[in-house]
C-alpha cells in the first residue's frame, strides 16, 4: 500500500508555515522521518532528517543561502538533495558531486504544499485537480490536526453515513433516548458503486411514502473522503487522511463552497468553535504546542485517549448523545479511542458497513494490481479524475440516484451545486 501511495502527490503542509531562512519543520510521512524548509529563494525542500554524512539530525540544520546546513560537520544540501558544500573536506575533493541526501520534490498551490515520494525516473505526474484546492481562498477553509490512529481507521469513519445521526445528535433535556430514537430514521439502506476515482457510497432514508433522501459520500484513491452538503450547511467538505506512520494520521480537512465565499459566521465557527464545542474543524483553541523537534509540532490537540477526549458524562445525560465536546472530537474518539490499530478480526460488519467493506476491497485490489502488474489507478496520471463532488439528493422513490446524481457528482470549477439542497 505504501508503494501505491507513493504514486500520488501528497498534501502535507501549509505554505504559510514555511518561512524563508527560518527553522526547519520536522515532518513524518509514510513512515519517513523528514524535515521541510523554505530556502532563501522561496523554494520548498523536503529531505531526510538524517544527514547523508554521519546521520546527524537535520532538524537542527541552519537554513541559509539556498540550502540546509548540518550542524555536525557543516555539510550543506539544496532542495533537490544535492550536496553543495563540505567545509571539512579538501578543496579539490569531488565527494560532494557524488553525495545526495534523500529529498522529495515539492509543489505549492493555493496555500498547500504537496510532495511526490514515488519513482523519479521520468517526468513527474501532474498535481491532482481537487476542487477544494482550486477554488478562490474566500470560498474555502482548510485545517490540519494529528490523529493518533491508522489512516484507514480514520477514513472509514467518514465514509460511514450510518453513524452521523446517532453520534452527532442531541437528545432532549430529560435524556429521553427512546423518544429520540423514535423520531429519526436510523436505518438507512446502502447502495455502493465502483468508480474510476474509487467508490460512491449512497445511503437512502425514507422521507415519506413518495420521497427518499440520498446522501452519497465519496472515497477517492488513495486517501480522500468527500461528505455531502446539507441545506442548513451548504458547503462541501472532506479530508485527506495522510499517513504519518502506521499509528498517526494527518487529518487535513477542507470545507468549501464551489461558487461563493464562505459566510463569515461559518468561518468563525470553524476557527473558534461554538459555545465551547468543536466544529468539524479543529479550532485554534484546541491545539497544544509541542516542542519543535516533534513531527507536526503545531498540530497536536488537547483531545486524546489519555484524557478520554474530555468526555463529559453530565452532557451525555442532559443534551448530547455522545457526551463528547464537538463534531470532530466525536469522530476522532470513536475512530481512535480504543487503539491506534483496532484488531479487525474482532469486528462484526453489518449491512450499514457495505461501503467500508467495498472500500477495503478497492484498496486491496489497487495495491495488488500495482504490485503484480504495475497497473496504476486512473488518478495517478489523470488529474481530472479527482473532480468529484459528494451529493445530497431528495428524489421521488422511483428515481435513480445514480442517473440523477451523475452530472452533479462531476465537479465543474466555478459552478454551483446544480440542484436544490
Amino acid at each position: 500500500m505504501g508503494s501505491l501511495f507513493r504514486l500520488y502527490w501528497i498534501p502535507f503542509f501549509f505554505s504559510k508555515d514555511l518561512v524563508a531562512n527560518d527553522r526547519p519543520k520536522r515532518i513524518m510521512l509514510l513512515g519517513e522521518d523528514l524535515v521541510a524548509f523554505r530556502d532563501s529563494e522561496q523554494r520548498v525542500g523536503l529531505m531526510a532528517n538524517a544527514c547523508a554524512h554521519r546521520g546527524a539530525p537535520m532538524m537542527f540544520g541552519r537554513n541559509e543561502d539556498c540550502g540546509l546546513r548540518c550542524v555536525y560537520h557543516g555539510w550543506k544540501f539544496d532542495v533537490t538533495g544535492a550536496a553543495t558544500d563540505m567545509p571539512a573536506e579538501p578543496a579539490n575533493s569531488r565527494l560532494k558531486d557524488k553525495v545526495k541526501i534523500t529529498a522529495y520534490p515539492c509543489r505549492e498551490r493555493n496555500g498547500i504544499v504537496w510532495t511526490y515520494m514515488g519513482p523519479q525516473t521520468g517526468e513527474l505526474p501532474p498535481l491532482p485537480n481537487l476542487e477544494w484546492n482550486l477554488v478562490p481562498a474566500e470560498n474555502v477553509h482548510v485545517s490540519m490536526r494529528i490523529q493518533e490512529c491508522n489512516w484507514l481507521q480514520a477514513l472509514e469513519g467518514e465514509i460511514d453515513s450510518a453513524h452521523a445521526p446517532i453520534l452527532h445528535s442531541r437528545i432532549d433535556s430529560k435524556g429521553a433516548i427512546n423518544k429520540w430514537l423514535a423520531t429519526r430514521d436510523l436505518r438507512p439502506t446502502f447502495e455502493c458503486i465502483r468508480q474510476d476515482f474509487g467508490m460512491s457510497i449512497a445511503a437512502k432514508r425514507q422521507l415519506d411514502e413518495h420521497t427518499n433522501y440520498w446522501r452519497v459520500n465519496q472515497f477517492m484513491l488513495p486517501f480522500y473522503s468527500l461528505v455531502p452538503p446539507q441545506s442548513k450547511f451548504p458547503e462541501l467538505s472532506g479530508h485527506a487522511w495522510v499517513p504519518m506512520d502506521d499509528n498517526h494520521t494527518i487529518c487535513l480537512m477542507f470545507s468549501y463552497h464551489p461558487a461563493e465565499p464562505l459566510p463569515a459566521k461559518m468561518r468563525e465557527v470553524f476557527e473558534h468553535g461554538h459555545n465551547g464545542r468543536e466544529s468539524a474543524h479543529a479550532s485554534q483553541d484546541s491545539f497544544v504546542k509541542r516542542d519543535a523537534t516533534v513531527p507536526y509540532a503545531d498540530y497536536w490537540t488537547k483531545y486524546t485517549r489519555d484524557n478520554g477526549f474530555m468526555f463529559d458524562y453530565q452532557s451525555q445525560v442532559e443534551s448530547w448523545f455522545s457526551g463528547l465536546p464537538g463534531l470532530w472530537v466525536q469522530d476522532g474518539a470513536c475512530q481512535s479511542g480504543t487503539s491506534p490499530i483496532f484488531d479487525r478480526t474482532k469486528e462484526h460488519l453489518s449491512s450499514s458497513d457495505t461501503g467500508i467493506a467495498m472500500t477495503r476491497r478497492t484498496l486491496l485490489e489497487a495495491a495488488g494490481a500495482y504490485r503484480d502488474r504495475g497497473a496504476k489507478p486512473n488518478g495517478v496520471e489523470n488529474p481530472d479524475a479527482f473532480m468529484v463532488r459528494a451529493v445530497s439528493l431528495t428524489l421521488p422513490k422511483t428515481a435513480s440516484w445514480i442517473e440523477f446524481g451523475r452530472p452533479h457528482m462531476a465537479a465543474t470549477l466555478g459552478a454551483g451545486f446544480g440542484y436544490q439542497l
